[in-house]
C-alpha cells in the first residue's frame, strides 16, 4: 500500500518559497509515496463558541490530516516564529474530537510529523524551535531530524525564484528518505 504524506505550507502566498521547496519535495518523492497538499485557507479562527460541532472545513481538514501517513510541515518565519495562519490551522488540529475530552484524541495526536523551512539568514530558525515546541505540546510523533532549512538572501528574496544548491538538494532527498522509514 503506498503511503501517503500531507503537505502543509505555512504561507498562503501561491509562489512563496515554502511552496517552492515544497513542490520540489514532491517532485523528489515521485511515485515512493502518494503527496498531496492541503488546502486551509477558507478555514474560520480557533473559537469555542463554533467549535461543536466543527464547521465544515474543519472537518474535511481533519479527515485530511487522520487519512495521512505522514504531515510534512513547510514554515516560513515572521517576526522569529511561524505564520499566523499556520498557527490557527494547527490550534484546530489540536483540538479534541470529543467535546470536554481534553486528555483525549485529536486529529493530529500520535501522526508522524516532520518540518522543513525557508526563510532570510537564520534559515527560519525560530519559526522552527517555536514549531517543533507546539508540535510536542501536540503530542505529535516528530522527526526533527534530519531537517532541510534554507537561508535565502537578498537576490533570492529579489527573484522570487527559490533554486537549490546540489547541498540543498542534499538535504532534502536526506529528509524525504528518513521520513520515509520514519512513516513505514
Amino acid at each position: 500500500m503506498e503511503k501517503k504524506i500531507l503537505f502543509i505550507v505555512g504561507s498562503m502566498r501561491n509562489h512563496s518559497f515554502n511552496r517552492q521547496l515544497a513542490n520540489d519535495a514532491k517532485k523528489m518523492i515521485g511515485d515512493k509515496a502518494d503527496v498531496t497538499f492541503l488546502d486551509y485557507r477558507n478555514i474560520p479562527f480557533m473559537n469555542q463558541d463554533i467549535e461543536f460541532p466543527a464547521p465544515e472545513e474543519v472537518a474535511r481538514i481533519r479527515s485530511e490530516v487522520e487519512q495521512a501517513d505522514g504531515i510534512w510541515i513547510f514554515t516560513p518565519e515572521y517576526n522569529f516564529s511561524y505564520p499566523g495562519v499556520l498557527k490557527n490551522l494547527l490550534d484546530w488540529l489540536s483540538r479534541p474530537l470529543k467535546q470536554g475530552d481534553f486528555g483525549g484524541a485529536s486529529a493530529i495526536s500520535g501522526r508522524k510529523v516532520t518540518f522543513s523551512a525557508v526563510a532570510g539568514r537564520a534559515a527560519a530558525k525560530g519559526s522552527r524551535a517555536k514549531l517543533e515546541e507546539v508540535l510536542k505540546l501536540m503530542r505529535t510523533d516528530i522527526m526533527n531530524e534530519p531537517v532541510t532549512a534554507i537561508a535565502v538572501g537578498p537576490e533570492t528574496m529579489m527573484s522570487d525564484e527559490l533554486v537549490l544548491t546540489d547541498d540543498q538538494k542534499k538535504e532534502l532527498e536526506a529528509q524525504i528518505d528518513a521520513f520515509l522509514k520514519f512513516i513505514g
